[in-house]
């Protein structure tokens, strides 16, 4: 089991931006990951950053620590652009990049280049196009290609990745054709849980039952294509479900265990912020970052 965060980009480097990034080294996590949007939700008259300047500068401001998105949506991206972007980032953080990418949804992102927001259908299309010409420019020197949605002309990526042969994929998906698209083409697997269960009131055992669910649809997914399940790793990203895993110390323990016996072999949380949805304990946060993982062990 590995133990990661997710850094909201709503500081300042110059205000404490850069010491989030560099403490969270400090503590042991695995990957800091941070959302790439325009705005998001309840912080969208906030302050806003950047995913890919946060994040190279992340990568010059730490030495071992795993940077990366959660996630890269088609919303505002267009693979040919993105590529380069993250094939500079990798090399500037000496390969420790990963990229956490998903269809996107109907939220600011979608509409903000003025377009009309996509349909789920239109979504997956996208993804799926965009997912496959993304692994291309990020393995291959010249790329030609012209799909439905997205074009690239004899596009150059010299001299590619640091990572070979490519930076990992992490893909988030909970739907039939998404998760075919992580089987394919991921390293990782990303899921927030099923919506549905907080919708409608559900327990904690009803989240795990659904979140069981979702692994056995990799497992087939990736069966359909003779690929063995457990090359992919499992991420769960947290604070989607109807736990509380971040109110005390054996309250994470008891979740990362629970969900550990599902398969999952990474758990994100959310770096708190107060008087927001992600407003947590320091304390109880920064315990779970240095000793929960042994307590699992032991």
């Amino acid at each position: 089991m590995r133990l990661s965060t997710v850094i909201l980009p709503v500081r300042r480097w110059s205000d404490g931006g850069r010491e989030v990034w560099q403490h969270a080294e400090e503590l042991g996590f695995h990957t800091a990951y941070t959302y790439d949007h325009l705005s998001w939700r309840s912080f969208r008259d906030g302050p806003w950053f950047g995913a890919i300047p946060t994040l190279t500068a992340a990568a010059a401001a730490t030495s071992r620590l795993r940077l990366g998105t959660l996630v890269t949506s088609p919303n505002f991206r267009h693979p040919v652009t993105l590529a380069k972007e993250l094939i500079s980032l990798d090399d500037i953080s000496e390969g420790r990049v990963t990229l956490g990418i998903g269809a996107g949804g109907n939220g600011f992102d979608a509409t903000a280049l003025g377009q009309h927001p996509w349909s789920p259908r239109e979504r997956a299309d996208h993804f799926g196009e965009f997912v496959t010409l993304l692994d291309r420019l990020l393995t291959q020197d010249v790329v030609t290609y012209e799909g439905d949605h997205y074009s690239a002309h004899e596009v150059r990526n010299i001299p590619g990745c640091v990572q070979r042969p490519r930076l990992p994929l992490a893909v988030a998906a909970t739907g039939t054709r998404g998760l075919k698209l992580a089987a394919r083409y991921g390293q990782a697997w990303v899921t927030t849980g099923d919506p549905k269960v907080v919708n409608a009131g559900g327990t904690p055992a009803e989240s795990l039952a659904a979140l069981e669910g979702q692994v056995e649809r990799l497992g087939k997914a990736c069966a359909d294509i003779g690929r063995d399940p457990g090359e992919l790793q499992k991420i769960l990203l947290t604070g989607f479900t109807p736990d509380r895993p971040l109110d005390s110390f054996d309250a994470f323990v008891d979740f990362a265990g629970a969900h550990a016996e599902l398969g999952f072999d990474e758990i994100v949380l959310h770096w708190p912020i107060a008087d927001s949805m992600f407003a947590a304990d320091v304390a109880v946060f920064e315990r779970i970052a240095t000793e929960a993982l042994g307590q699992l062990d032991s």
